[in-house]
């Protein structure tokens, strides 16, 4: 199945990023009515919008570097848009993900987060509240930021997306990468759990899980497999911060 361009346009595709007022959207949705709907209310708002109706035109689309934000529907017939998601992330591909689903339990958000989603809205919904936070994750997508960081002995590049740690190579997955960054740019500062499920995992509610201590072992072990040395350290009762130096 081919990739529906549902404004009609045989025009060039916008480059992605082009103007950070405006998004790129590819919406991954399989039923027509909800499509058109999302469609048209994107587009009123000045956004481009691409339409993709199953996982493999979806992940096609998603691969052609055109979307500035992808919108995913949790179910697209009988397979799960999660998948489109995380073989994403794995590639290395950070473009922002909207998901959305019927699907409403905690359990099911934290899925939808886990497998790399930036923001999960619940269906039914109000088109403009989708609207809204497509333009919230433009606005953190256009943020001006340096792009290379180092603290210590540890170096990042965030637009080949390496990491160095005392001039050695370190492999991260693409959650770990987010993590370390935010850790990055704030040396020495005491970071909450609370607020690194909200800001890197981009949780909008309370939950109890353990994914933020899990992956922060990751990371150590990733900086330092010989676990002499950790960069990222304990404050008691409070939360972490990253020594590099220390």
């Amino acid at each position: 199945m081919a990739i529906s361009i549902v404004d009609g346009s045989t025009a060039p595709a916008p480059q992605r990023g082009s103007d950070p007022r405006r998004a790129s959207v590819l919406l991954i949705e399989d039923e027509p009515e909800l499509a058109e709907e999302v469609r048209l209310e994107l587009e009123a708002a000045g956004h481009s919008v691409r339409v993709a109706y199953d996982v493999d035109e979806g992940l096609r689309a998603a691969r052609s570097g055109w979307a500035s934000i992808l919108v995913v529907d949790r179910m697209l017939g009988s397979a799960d848009g999660l998948s489109i998601v995380e073989t994403l992330r794995e590639e290395g591909d950070s473009t922002p993900v909207l998901v959305i689903s019927a699907l409403s339990s905690v359990d099911e958000r934290i899925s939808g987060l886990k497998a790399g989603g930036d923001d999960y809205l619940v269906k039914p919904f109000d088109v403009r509240e989708l609207s809204a936070r497509v333009e919230a994750l433009m606005r953190r997508r256009g943020e001006t930021r340096a792009t290379r960081l180092q603290v210590g002995a540890l170096e990042m590049d965030l637009v080949d997306r390496k990491v160095r740690c005392g001039g050695l190579p370190v492999e991260l997955l693409p959650r770990e990468f987010k993590l370390l960054e935010y850790f990055m740019r704030r040396p020495g500062q005491i970071v909450t759990r609370a607020m690194l499920l909200e800001d890197v995992w981009n949780f909008k509610f309370m939950a109890q899980t353990n994914v933020v201590d899990v992956q922060i072992g990751n990371l150590r072990r990733r900086l330092d497999p010989t676990g002499q040395r950790n960069y990222i350290v304990n404050v008691r009762a409070v939360g972490f911060k990253l020594d590099a130096d220390g």
